[in-house]
Formats: C-alpha cells, sequence, structure tokens
C-alpha cells in the first residue's frame, strides 16, 4: 500500500460485517490502519479480515454485540491488550423497519431499535473514550442518517434514534474537544444495502447512494488537517433516486 497516512493508527469500525462498515473497513485499512472489525457474524467478519490482509493491511476479526456493555467492554479490553491504543472508532452499527407507521410497530422494535442504534454508541464511547482521553487523540465517527433531518414515514423510530444520535454526538463533541477528540457525525440519504431494501420501492437503486461514498466522507474526517474539525458531514446523491 503506497499512500499510508494512518500507518500506526489502529481503528475499531461496527457493524463491519457487511454493507457501509465493510466499506469503512476496507477504506481504512487501504489508507495504512489496523482495523479491528465488530460485528455478530463471525463468519462474515475472517472473510473482511482475510481479505484486508490478502490486500497488505491488517485486521482483527473481533466478533460482538454492541448491544451488550459486557461485550463492547470486551471488544475495548481486547484491541487495547493487542494494540496499546485506539485512534479511530466508527459507530456503524444499525437496524431499522420502515414499513408500518408508529402507532402500528410494536415495543419491541422500539427497543432493538434503540438499543442497536443508540444505546450501543454509548456503551462504545464510554468503554473507548478514556483511552483516547489518555493518548489525547482520536477520532469517534457515528453513522447516522438524513432521517435525523428529515421527516421519514414508516422509518419513525428509526428517525428518533438517528435523531437522538445527532444530539449525542454534538454534546459528546464539546466535551471531548479539549482532550484531542474530534466527534463527527455522517447522514447519509439512502445508501443502496439490504438496510434500504424496505424503502427502495419505486427508487432507481442505481441513483442511490454507494456504501463506499460513506467510506470516503470517514476517511476524508480521519485524514483532516490537525486544526480543523469537521463536526458534520451530510451525503445525497447526485441524482434524485
Amino acid at each position: 500500500m503506497a499512500e499510508s497516512p494512518l500507518k500506526e493508527q489502529v481503528g475499531i469500525v461496527t457493524g463491519a460485517s457487511q454493507g457501509i462498515g465493510r466499506a469503512v473497513a476496507l477504506r481504512l485499512a487501504s489508507l495504512g490502519a489496523t482495523v479491528v472489525c465488530a460485528a455478530r457474524s463471525p463468519g462474515r467478519l475472517a472473510e473482511l479480515a482475510a481479505d484486508i490482509e490478502r490486500a497488505g493491511g491488517r485486521a482483527l476479526a473481533c466478533p460482538t454485540d454492541m448491544r451488550s456493555e459486557a461485550e463492547v467492554a470486551a471488544l475495548a479490553q481486547t484491541t487495547l491488550h493487542a494494540y496499546g491504543r485506539v485512534d479511530i472508532l466508527v459507530n456503524n452499527a444499525g437496524i431499522g423497519q420502515f414499513r408500518l407507521p408508529l402507532h402500528e410497530t410494536p415495543p419491541e422494535v422500539w427497543a432493538a431499535t434503540m438499543d442497536t442504534n443508540l444505546r450501543a454508541v454509548y456503551f462504545a464511547i464510554r468503554a473507548l473514550a478514556p483511552a483516547m482521553i489518555q493518548q489525547r487523540s482520536g477520532h469517534i465517527i457515528n453513522i447516522a442518517s438524513l432521517a435525523a433531518h428529515n421527516p421519514l414515514p414508516g422509518g419513525a423510530i428509526y428517525a428518533a434514534s438517528k435523531a437522538g444520535l445527532h444530539g449525542l454526538t454534538i454534546s459528546v463533541a464539546e466535551e471531548l474537544r479539549g482532550h484531542g477528540i474530534r466527534v463527527s457525525l455522517i447522514c447519509p440519504g439512502s445508501v443502496d444495502t439490504d438496510l434500504s431494501s424496505d424503502l427502495v420501492g419505486h427508487k432507481d437503486r442505481s441513483r442511490m447512494l454507494r456504501s463506499d461514498d460513506v467510506a470516503h466522507a470517514v476517511a476524508m474526517l480521519v485524514t483532516q488537517a490537525p486544526q480543523s474539525f469537521i463536526s458534520e458531514i451530510l451525503i445525497r446523491p447526485t441524482l434524485k433516486p
């Protein structure tokens, strides 16, 4: 790998087994970072780590249920024991359903969505921010959605979770800014992944965003000049789906 601006850095990507998370892990590895890949699918994580290593990168597959405080703590301990530091945390793991209005949606959907999209981010930051504070450096990047800003009929719970993630991000950014840690939010529109399959309907998939578009934004954030701080990136497709 010729260009290695992230050489010696260690990044953790959650929800890394597919879609946006996989693309982000591959991009960080291509920039020289050692990537700890976290998700609930051991087989897919092993394939991802093997792909990264075949390309000349470094990766560690770490099966983790981000909804479990204990498993997130174990992810942090494994990373710090193996590498002694963590420089990048990309909170990408997320779920959503987009078929029912709020009043027809069962409570268990609310609980699962909030646990995955919001509570898990709290667990991850709580487990890993202390190491970044000690280093006095780090990037925390939370993957939200344009649904945090725009109406999403049929997906009110998902939108609420991403709006909550927006509020969490901008507040934690101020808490950690003085420690040399930059906390940023990426809000993409519809991305052509399994998660968005319920949203496609009449949309032209060829005009939707790609996972690599989000990975590109992550790369921009972790390679920005040290004196600058990009708080939020909104991503829309060039052509309306």
